[in-house]
């Protein structure tokens, strides 16, 4: 006989469901031709596809939506604290009311101590310190007004990005291939409004082919 007992539970509304993902640096490219980092960590992967998805409001949409491009950049473990400085800045002027305790950032990078560096099929530039970075052009972006949203917000998008040239830091490569060692690559993971690295192995799937 079965004697499994269901651990208990509880019915409740946490107030964010952000239940662990890779923090995201989007970097695009501002009207003046200054570069905007957006951290984020609403991001999944299929294919050669990645959808995001962000507040209305920001800067890093804005761009998003008139150029149509980015770089995804994957935070490492050791870009923490860096990520954590850009988190209460924004790069429109002035700052949208809903972000309550931001403050106006122009320039990203030197606030960060990160080095950018040239794309090869878009115009917006990489982040030299993370690991893996994603070229990309938006697809389609599908706004979704929500009335219980944050203030001017009115909402977010969805975008689904294309991703067209991938560049990876030599030492999380498997020699000769072009696979990413799991072994090697620590992504920064974004936990209920908390940071995260990758813990031990706990082994592999079937799929896998390192």
């Amino acid at each position: 006989m079965d004697m499994y007992y269901a651990p208990d539970t509880l019915q409740i509304r946490p107030s964010i469901l952000y239940f662990g993902t890779p923090v995201v640096l989007i970097a695009t490219r501002n009207p003046d031709g200054s570069a905007n980092i957006t951290p984020m960590s609403s991001a999944w992967a299929l294919a050669d596809r990645v959808t995001i998805g962000l507040a209305g409001g920001g800067q890093g949409l804005a761009n998003l939506l008139r150029e149509r491009e980015c770089v995804l950049n994957l935070a490492s473990e050791s870009m923490r604290e860096a990520v954590e400085r850009l988190a209460p800045t924004s790069g429109r002027d002035p700052v949208p009311a809903w972000k309550h305790g931001y403050r106006h950032e122009p320039d990203k990078f030197a606030l960060a101590g990160w080095h950018a560096l040239p794309s090869l099929r878009v115009s917006a530039p990489r982040i030299a310190e993370a690991p893996l970075q994603l070229e990309a052009r938006v697809l389609e972006a599908v706004e979704r007004p929500l009335e219980a949203w944050r203030g001017d917000a009115g909402g977010y998008v969805t975008l689904e990005l294309e991703v067209c040239q991938v560049h990876a830091h030599a030492d999380i490569v498997v020699p000769g291939s072009s696979h990413i060692d799991p072994r090697r690559y620590r992504p920064l993971f974004y936990v209920f409004r908390h940071y995260y690295g990758v813990g031990p192995a706990l082994g592999r799937t079937f799929k896998a082919e390192v």
